[in-house]
């Protein structure tokens, strides 16, 4: 069941939003050759304490996951797709990094996701930042009143296969409000004109997922939560949380 929200409701997803922009922007100050993925987190529940908000992710146990999730952050890196648990893994020269980072604030959830390189990157990583970060607003573009979920998977769907990368079956966006995980799925494929009518007060967290192989295989890996591209190839993954609203989409979650 899709729950519209209310435009009160909206602005305080709002509030928990800039909570999420902060942490993301925060920990990518702080991501730096030898800085260690565990150091990221604590980064992030620093920015979560200071504004009495709480973590979706800490202790988040969906059903294909042996134990509840231990950190507040996803930290991805390299060929590591999603769900990458941190570590005491420290960073390295040229590592392309995807942190994924939500906050609940009064009841609202916000969630949001950033790729970056530390050091000195890679053409190729910089590439397949920018194209994720293409598919992203292509998809918030399409995120409109009279629009369908199919016409937000086709915009990312069409960036990415475009841009030569594949795009791991199963995994997408996703309502959000009360809970971090609601209805209505999101794919970041699809064909346009079909799926569910965009209503004023849906939220959706919109994510594309790109590998840069070009292939869609994945496996998950032994911790039972980090996917991985199947071909070792790098990944890059960006999200924000967008209301459906009659002036058109309202990022939820932007940085300043």
């Amino acid at each position: 069941m899709v729950e519209l929200k209310t435009d009160t409701s909206i602005d305080a997803m709002r509030e928990a939003g800039r909570i999420v922009g902060r942490a993301l922007t925060a920990v990518r100050a702080a991501a730096d050759v030898g800085v260690s993925l565990l150091e990221l987190d604590e980064v992030a529940r620093e920015v979560l304490r200071e504004a009495a908000a709480t973590s979706p992710f800490l202790g988040y146990r969906p059903s294909f996951a042996p134990t509840p999730f231990p950190a507040v952050i996803c930290a991805s890196v390299n060929d590591a797709i999603v769900h990458g648990i941190p570590t005491r893994h420290r960073l390295r020269d040229g590592d392309l990094v995807s942190i994924d980072c939500g906050a609940e604030l009064n009841g609202w959830v916000g969630d949001s996701a950033i790729s970056f390189v530390v050091g000195t990157p890679r053409a190729a990583d910089l590439r397949l930042i920018d194209t994720a970060e293409r598919a992203l607003n292509a998809g918030i573009e399409a995120a409109v009143v009279g629009n369908r979920i199919g016409d937000i998977a086709h915009a990312i769907g069409s960036v990415c296969r475009a841009a030569g990368y594949g795009i791991p079956d199963g995994f997408g966006g996703h309502g959000v409000g009360r809970r971090m995980h609601e209805d209505p799925p999101v794919p970041n494929e699809g064909r346009p004109g079909r799926g569910l009518p965009l209503r004023h007060g849906m939220v959706l967290a919109i994510e594309p997922m790109l590998i840069a192989g070009g292939k869609d295989d994945y496996h998950t890996s032994p911790d039972g939560w980090t996917l991985r591209t199947n071909d070792g190839s790098r990944a890059a993954h960006t999200e924000h949380t967008v209301a459906i609203t009659q002036a058109g989409p309202r990022i939820l979650t932007a940085r300043n």
